[in-house]
């Protein structure tokens, strides 16, 4: 299982804790590999981006209406948080419906 967030993340660190037998990729320092984040533009399309973020606060109109895949691979951090990879399993975010799909709650 993969966990692909940021390491100074709190809501990446409660997942991590929380699935101990999941491994985080830092997002800004590893990457995403190419075939993961196609996977998740498929299933998750714009919900993939972090419209809360600080980053995306930093963006002016012309780069937010760029298309999410250009806009995630110039800024890592701007993926919503966690992403969550099991095999052919995915899930974006920590919440509820999340850890109830991880078998969680």
């Amino acid at each position: 299982m993969e966990l692909y967030g940021l390491m100074n993340c709190d809501t990446c660190r409660k997942a991590l804790k929380a699935l101990p037998r999941a491994r985080l990729v830092d997002v800004r320092a590893e990457g995403v590999p190419e075939a993961v984040m196609q996977a998740a533009r498929d299933r998750f399309g714009d919900r993939l981006v972090n419209r809360a973020s600080t980053t995306w606060r930093n963006l002016d109109d012309t780069q937010r209406a760029r298309p999410a895949g250009e806009l995630l691979a110039e800024h890592p951090a701007l993926m919503k948080r966690p992403l969550i990879v099991d095999g052919d399993a995915m899930w974006l975010g920590w919440t509820a419906e999340t850890r109830s799909g991880l078998g969680l709650e």
